[in-house]
């Protein structure tokens, strides 16, 4: 069964759905979370709150939604969470040359890129649009052109500069508060 599948099954109140989709996604979910926190209690911490949020929200997924786009939002909102209690949230808004290199990768659909959109306003309008569609709803470059009237070369381009542009930006950042 696909991810979608299985969902719509666990809203029916398929428990099997739910552990297929858990054992399909625990080491994903705990490894990027491991990957950010680097610390392997915080990280189970914040990965306990996913899948109660997972379980919690179960009823708000919408069949039209890609599940692993649903599953990494609140993954990504409750990484965000526990950032922000613990006040360390600018130390985790790195861009560094991993994920610059994947942005350009179709399936890449979560990163700290998204994450620092709303705090970088030295983007253009058009830059942070084209950002928020790829990283935050997964938009594929096709799509994103479509939606902003371009080609497919011409959106690749504004999302390079842009990546280019928050690196420079960030690596400022980091300078500035050394």
């Amino acid at each position: 069964m696909t991810d979608e599948e299985l969902m719509h099954s666990y809203v029916n109140g398929d428990i099997s759905a739910f552990q297929a989709l858990y054992q399909r996604y625990k080491g994903r979910v705990y490894g990027y979370l491991y990957s950010r926190l680097n610390n392997s209690d915080e990280a189970e911490e914040v990965f306990q709150e996913i899948f109660a949020k997972f379980h919690g929200h179960r009823f708000k997924y919408k069949d039209d939604i890609p599940f692993i786009a649903w599953l990494f939002t609140i993954v990504k909102n409750a990484l965000i969470d526990h950032i922000r209690k613990r006040g360390a949230y600018n130390k985790y808004l790195q861009l560094d040359s991993d994920y610059v290199d994947n942005a350009m990768d179709n399936s890449v659909t979560s990163l700290p890129i998204a994450d620092a959109i709303s705090e970088l306003s030295s983007l253009s309008t058009t830059q942070r649009q084209v950002l928020e569609m790829r990283f935050n709803e997964g938009l594929s470059f096709e799509d994103i052109a479509a939606h902003i009237k371009t080609t497919q070369s011409n959106t690749r381009q504004i999302v390079s500069r842009a990546i280019r542009q928050l690196r420079r930006l960030m690596s400022g950042k980091e300078r500035n508060h050394e």
